[in-house]
């Protein structure tokens, strides 16, 4: 399971303990860090990569609305304030969802879920990757990759319809795939999940192949191939 980053930005303590632990009950994000006000939040995203902000909207010094405006590449956005009245300007700035305090934990699961919706139509639309291999640049459907294997300086990736031979790590070529999907089984060895026929001791059979599970990535493969 994919977690998405999240921070939380609100100068009122009882409200950042609250919505800390309504974000701790939800396996798929993770709190990187939570701010009493929006100078240090906006230092923090500078430097940090974050997919989500729960962000009041009337603090000191800069408001949840002026923090936004001041970042180029901001991310989503959830606001959870006591004011209605900035709802509009909110929803202008492309937020995911405006919650209106106190906030109740059914109200907060369904804007987590509006956020986690939006995440996953952008994830699978990235159903491609352009490599170069043999002096060409191929744009491959990721739907036809079936595993990756590892050689030295070089990866092998193993198609339905061909096989190429591409300079790359593993490790590195694996930061390019869509964080769901694809698992990494051994040193040597990426699989894409949708076409494993079955794991069988510590063997996984894929295609016409059978490759080796090592045991440091085996539990992590069970659970993908339980969810």
């Amino acid at each position: 399971m994919k977690q998405h980053s999240c921070i939380l930005v609100d100068d009122e303590p009882l409200s950042r303990d609250l919505i800390a632990e309504y974000i701790a009950d939800c396996p798929e994000l993770e709190l990187l860090n939570s701010f009493g006000n929006a100078i240090d939040a906006r230092n923090f995203i500078q430097q940090n990569s974050v997919d989500l902000i729960f962000l009041d909207i009337n603090m000191p010094r800069l408001s949840g609305i002026g923090l936004i405006k001041s970042l180029p590449n901001p991310p989503d956005i959830i606001f959870i304030t006591a004011y209605a009245e900035h709802a509009v300007e909110g929803f202008e700035l492309e937020a995911i969802d405006y919650i209106l305090k106190p906030v109740e934990q059914a109200r907060f699961l369904k804007a987590v879920n509006r956020f986690l919706q939006k995440a996953g139509k952008e994830e699978t639309t990235n159903n491609f990757i352009v490599v170069k291999a043999d002096r060409k640049i191929y744009r491959l459907d990721l739907n036809e990759l079936l595993y990756v294997e590892a050689m030295g300086d070089y990866i092998r990736l193993i198609l339905t319809t061909q096989t190429l031979t591409v300079y790359d790590r593993l490790a590195a070529f694996l930061e390019k795939l869509p964080s769901t999907g694809f698992c990494q089984i051994h040193k040597s060895y990426l699989v894409a999940l949708k076409h494993i026929e079955y794991l069988e001791g510590n063997r996984l059979k894929i295609a016409d192949a059978f490759l080796p599970v090592s045991k440091h990535f085996k539990a992590e493969l069970i659970e993908l191939l339980n969810t």
